[in-house]
């Protein structure tokens, strides 16, 4: 299976065996570009992609030992992400499934988030719950089996990564190796309860993250302090200035990870009154890497008596075993067609307890979830 990701910012493949066997992947990062524009600006993002997607796959391809030939499928994110980006890995892998005659594998890249520990554990069966933390999402589910899924919480304005990233060129840091990393750094010099954040959305009693209050407690923070972190970066920092800025990361992050910590908290109680059975709770998505992060979590989970595994090509190779995929795109099919993108895409059904009226996002034009679409086509 040919692994096709192309949702954001990084240009991806993989080439993937059935019994899970990873025979190579390939990653074109944007990070140049992410430094320069302070984040990521879709136009731009999609030209990179486009200009380095044939490398990718070829490579993928190359560093595998394998042709074209040689796959049985192609599996490629059609969603949620932003829609000229997920254009070109589509428009990319129906080309190559149209020339070679291969099914084609439409992936949700939450759902691959949540899959990838199958590949790596093989004895993480479902159900089990998922959490993912990135740039752009947070997301809890419960996994009852493949494409049957709970969505017990989601983003309701700005993701935990994004909120990282934010305070940290807010803080003056170096960006080169992403915001989250340094301000994780810098937090260690600081004094976690020196600011006085306040947690967010505890009056909610749901499971859903919001980090865009928190983000402008930390501005106002900064500007109340009068310390200029636009033109002084923290490399020039005095030593009380490095010190303000320190404690000014370590409180944020005590009080973006507490939130986080209530709502799994909450979450994992949801899910074990659904699902007793559940031994694991799986983390995922580029935040899971900090080491914070990942010890708050495990104290959750051991708490409650489950296992912390944290970690796309293997979705598709489970839907592709599961017969669900697409056939081949018609030989006569043009090369502008547009596709079924699905950049805003829930992978669950919403919890009854989960709703509230209070929500702020949008639902205009949002894809029916993964889950009701496959049961559908079930029944």
């Amino acid at each position: 299976m040919l692994g096709i990701e192309t949702s954001c910012d990084d240009t991806a493949a993989a080439v993937v065996r059935g019994d899970g066997e990873i025979l190579s992947q390939v990653v074109s990062s944007q990070e140049d570009l992410l430094v320069r524009w302070g984040g990521v600006a879709p136009k731009m993002a999609e030209e990179a992609h486009s200009l380095a997607i044939d490398q990718v796959v070829q490579k993928a391809l190359d560093d595998a030992n394998v042709s074209e030939n040689d796959l049985s499928a192609v599996a490629v994110t059609v969603g949620p992400g932003l829609s000229l980006c997920l254009r070109v890995g589509v428009h990319k892998a129906r080309k190559i499934a149209k020339s070679f005659r291969l099914p084609i594998v439409g992936v949700h890249h939450m759902e691959a988030h949540a899959l990838v520990s199958r590949l790596v554990n093989k004895d993480l069966d479902f159900p089990f719950l998922a959490l993912l933390i990135s740039g752009g999402h947070n997301l809890l589910v419960l996994a009852h089996g493949l494409g049957q899924y709970v969505q017990l919480g989601t983003t309701i304005d700005d993701a935990i990564g994004e909120a990282y990233d934010k305070s940290a060129r807010w803080l003056g840091l170096d960006m080169r190796k992403g915001g989250g990393p340094a301000l994780e750094q810098l937090a260690l010099e600081g004094d976690p309860n020196a600011v006085k954040f306040s947690v967010p959305m505890r009056q909610h009693k749901d499971c859903n993250f919001s980090y865009a209050g928190l983000k402008t407690q930390v501005r106002l923070a900064i500007e109340s302090r009068n310390i200029s972190t636009d033109d002084i970066p923290i490399s020039s920092a005095t030593k009380d200035d490095r010190q303000i800025r320190a404690n000014i990361a370590a409180s944020f992050q005590r009080v973006a990870v507490l939130h986080l910590e209530e709502r799994c908290q909450r979450a994992v109680e949801w899910a074990l009154k659904m699902e007793p059975s559940i031994k694991y709770f799986v983390v995922s998505g580029g935040v899971a890497s900090n080491q914070y992060v990942r010890t708050h979590l495990n104290q959750i989970a051991e708490k409650n008596g489950l296992q912390l595994v944290v970690m796309i090509a293997w979705t598709g190779i489970e839907h592709f075993i599961a017969g669900r995929f697409d056939d081949p795109p018609a030989v006569d099919e043009p090369d502008d067609m547009q596709y079924d993108l699905r950049p805003r895409w829930p992978l669950g059904e919403e919890y009854s307890e989960g709703r509230s009226a209070s929500r702020s996002m949008k639902t205009a034009r949002v894809h029916p979830s993964l889950t009701s679409m496959i049961q559908g086509s079930v029944h």
